[in-house]
């Protein structure tokens, strides 16, 4: 028998045995490929992996803003945990100081906190829903881009000092009205008011730390709208407070109109359409008829009022909502300023220019030139403004036999101007025509 070992194989199949290594170890048809089709390859393996790449980083730079800005605007506990270490020192005291820092029953939901100086959150208290507002310490200030309120005395809490009189506090209380809305001749009553409100556990006496949570929520123009219209149903109900942290009732629908949408997505969309787009989650005309009344009668309630005028100084849509009685209320009442103290703050912004006289979204008045300071008039009363943003609401949908004369009605009050006695007599005239029009329509449904 001869042996195999050592005996060289042919080069032929030395040649063949290396090509089915190969085939192996490599696809065919890669070498079967034109180069061509290998480069497109090539390009498009590093276009997927660049467009990945970009991607994550894109998502990634967005959840980082996102997050940003959730945690430099939304600082609740932070202000809860000052307004608790407060009141276990005894400075404050509140309807709500307990449940919130001792019996963890009011509690802190959702942020909506569009400023970091105003912290607003969800809450629930016991069984109740509602809305809790809170301020940051901020220094006080007047620039026009801002509220008109001072923040640093409201997070102090140092007024009234210790010995203060009931009495003497109440005097405190009138002077500080007579500066924000004017000489009234009906303050003593709205003093014995804050009074009431001030004995949080209703035991005939005002303490210190009550007092002084009440001095701090009296710089707020929110907490003294809420005051001045508590009769009316324009404003959530105040269901507590502790230091110049107080909680609202919940409004369930806001905000008045609208859909909010990704920013991403808000830049795409024609402005157009945007409008068309808010317009479609709306109740029914009657229900809107009803709402669009309810600003009308605040408008109303808040000229030449029982407790002086305000200037709706941002009549937006985010700032109004409404209950499950197409009720309106108001949702932000930052931007509703008492006319007197609007018009000695505008006083002394120096001007170059009309537009320097801005206060929020829509309070603007002259600038005279010959001073550089502002003059104290808005250039739109209150009627105009609210009507501007009620146009496309009530005439979208609107019954043909009411259309045409509503929307005579409302482009006449939108054209409003000045503050001057015929004007305003041309105001109250629009003001009860719009009313009287959209009453006698629902009158007879029951959506009235």
């Amino acid at each position: 028998m001869k042996s195999t070992r050592n005996v060289p194989l042919p080069a032929a199949d030395v040649r063949c045995s290396a090509f089915a290594m190969a085939r192996g170890l490599f696809p065919w048809g890669f070498f079967k490929k034109p180069l061509y089709v290998q480069a497109r390859f090539s390009y498009l393996h590093m276009k997927y992996l660049f467009f990945s790449w970009l991607a994550v980083f894109v998502g990634s730079w967005i959840v980082y803003v996102e997050y940003s800005s959730y945690t430099e605007l939304c600082r609740g506990h932070d202000c809860k945990n000052s307004i608790c270490d407060k009141y276990k020192k005894g400075v404050i005291d509140g309807s709500a100081c307990s449940s919130l820092c001792e019996k963890d029953t009011l509690y802190l939901g959702k942020c909506y906190t569009a400023k970091a100086n105003s912290q607003v959150y969800s809450g629930i208290w016991g069984d109740l829903e509602g809305v809790i507002k809170c301020q940051m310490e901020e220094a006080p200030q007047y620039d026009l881009g801002s509220e008109i309120e001072h923040r640093k005395e409201a997070a102090a809490f140092n007024k009234p000092t210790e010995g203060t009189s009931v009495e003497k506090f109440r005097e405190m209380i009138l002077s500080h009205l007579k500066a924000k809305v004017g000489d009234q001749a009906n303050l003593a009553d709205l003093a014995t008011q804050v009074l009431s409100i001030t004995d949080a556990n209703k035991d005939g006496h005002i303490s210190l730390p009550e007092a002084r949570s009440t001095w701090a929520l009296l710089q707020l123009n929110e907490f003294l709208l809420a005051l001045v219209l508590q009769d009316r149903e324009h404003t959530p109900k105040l269901l507590g407070f502790c230091g110049d942290l107080y909680v609202m009732e919940k409004v369930p629908y806001s905000p008045l109109y609208g859909i909010s949408l990704p920013w991403i997505m808000e830049v795409w969309i024609p402005a157009g359409l945007r409008r068309s787009m808010d317009q479609w989650f709306t109740p029914s005309w009657p229900h809107k008829a009803k709402i669009s009344i309810g600003l009308l009668e605040l408008v109303e309630d808040i000229f030449h009022g029982t407790f002086g005028s305000f200037v709706m100084c941002d009549v937006s849509t985010n700032s109004f909502g409404y209950n499950d009685r197409h009720d309106l209320k108001v949702m932000d009442a930052r931007y509703i300023v008492p006319e007197a103290t609007f018009q000695e703050i505008i006083r002394q912004q120096r001007c170059d220019v009309d537009e320097d006289c801005l206060y929020g979204a829509d309070c603007l008045t002259s600038c005279d030139l010959t001073k550089h300071r502002c003059t104290p008039e808005v250039t739109r009363p209150n009627l105009a403004k609210a009507c501007e943003a009620l146009k496309d609401y009530i005439l979208r949908g609107a019954p043909s036999d009411v259309r045409e004369e509503l929307e005579k009605q409302l482009y006449a009050c939108i054209a409003l101007k000045g503050s001057t006695e015929q004007m305003e007599i041309e105001h109250s005239l629009i003001l009860n025509n719009l009313k009287t029009l959209l009453w006698k329509k629902i009158s007879h449904t029951k959506d009235s």
